[in-house]
């Protein structure tokens, strides 16, 4: 049985990839948690699953100490002694502090256990801003009251068929970045897709922003000092406009193709999302770039079906393929990857 965890107002959308992914798979949906289902994780592409606990088991346990113990015995016997590993904790229950302060006593009673009794796995554990890698194993415990919760492991090395499933970062939540200067919010998706990959656009590499303006995924890259090209009818802001790293082309986004192949293929175009799809599986069976971040919009919830045509075609194009309803998505979803 997996946990797949989902935003409120998403439960109903995730219920419906579920079964249009795992159609013979019960059910059962944990209250303003998320689902859980039996279903085979290896292939599996869920947008609006936030984060993914695998093989999750209800657990119930009295006290702070015994909280402790039931997570080092998921530990101890399972992790090899010299495997880095990460504890995601939080709570799932009540208001202010009272859980978030349970859950900082279990991970200090955790600690205390772990120096007296197995150092060995005491050294191993890494703190939870680190990089996450696929030789990282990850124990993931949800309270969802003080006594009761559900605990999960995911043990390193991580397939990279489930790699997107699995969050780096604790419920699968990004803190949204901040950055005054730029032309919009709509920066905050970018950087977000970057966190969740692992990589993000560096001095140097060359980007395709298409449908760049007003400009701020141009913005990120140029901060960056990447050389862009953005494609549009219309011009970016005029700082941006004139940076000696951006080249402007007046050139309908759907039309446009590289020279040559480009480290980054960016693209925040307000489309239909049958087109925003068709546009990124064209980039990638041309092989047009080397990593790529493409937001699909939709109008209203009728639309969502169309995402099962790109979890097909795209994964066997890319090396890592990510499709995720990012924090700062609306109505959108952002597909981004490794080429």
């Amino acid at each position: 049985m997996s946990l797949f965890l989902a935003d409120s107002d998403s439960l109903t959308f995730l219920a419906d990839e579920l079964r249009r992914s795992a159609p013979e798979a019960a059910q059962t949906q944990i209250s303003g948690l998320g689902i859980a289902a039996d279903v085979k994780l290896d292939g599996l592409w869920l947008a609006f699953a936030r984060q993914t606990l695998p093989d999750a088991v209800e657990v119930s346990a009295a006290s702070i100490n015994a909280w402790a113990d039931r997570i080092i015995d998921t530990v101890a016997g399972h992790f090899p002694d010299d495997q880095p590993w990460r504890l995601h904790l939080w709570p799932h229950y009540g208001e202010g502090r009272a859980g978030l302060n349970r859950c900082e006593l279990i991970r200090a009673s955790v600690i205390e256990r772990l120096k007296k009794k197995r150092r060995h796995l005491l050294r191993s554990m890494i703190d939870s801003d680190a990089v996450f890698d696929t030789q990282t194993s990850l124990v993931q415990c949800i309270l969802t009251s003080p006594e009761t919760g559900w605990l999960s492991t995911s043990l390193a090395p991580l397939p990279h068929t489930r790699r997107h499933l699995i969050s780096s970062f604790p419920r699968g939540e990004v803190p949204l970045a901040d950055d005054k200067s730029a032309p919009s919010r709509a920066f905050t998706k970018l950087v977000e897709s970057e966190q969740r990959l692992g990589r993000r656009i560096e001095r140097g590499q060359t980007c395709v922003d298409l449908g760049a303006s007003p400009g701020s995924w141009s913005y990120v890259a140029i901060q960056r000092g990447a050389h862009v090209i953005a494609v549009d009818r219309s011009e970016l802001r005029e700082d941006l406009m004139l940076s000696p790293r951006l080249r402007f082309e007046a050139a309908d986004a759907f039309k446009y193709q590289p020279p040559q192949t480009v480290d980054w293929l960016v693209c925040d175009v307000i489309a239909a999302p049958q087109r925003s799809i068709d546009l990124l599986l064209e980039w990638l069976r041309g092989k047009r770039m080397r990593n790529f971040v493409v937001t699909l919009k939709f109008k209203g919830h009728d639309e969502y079906a169309l995402l099962e045509s790109l979890k097909r075609a795209a994964p066997p194009l890319c090396a890592e393929f990510h499709l995720t309803r990012l924090c700062a998505n609306k109505n959108e979803v952002c597909a981004f990857g490794v080429v």
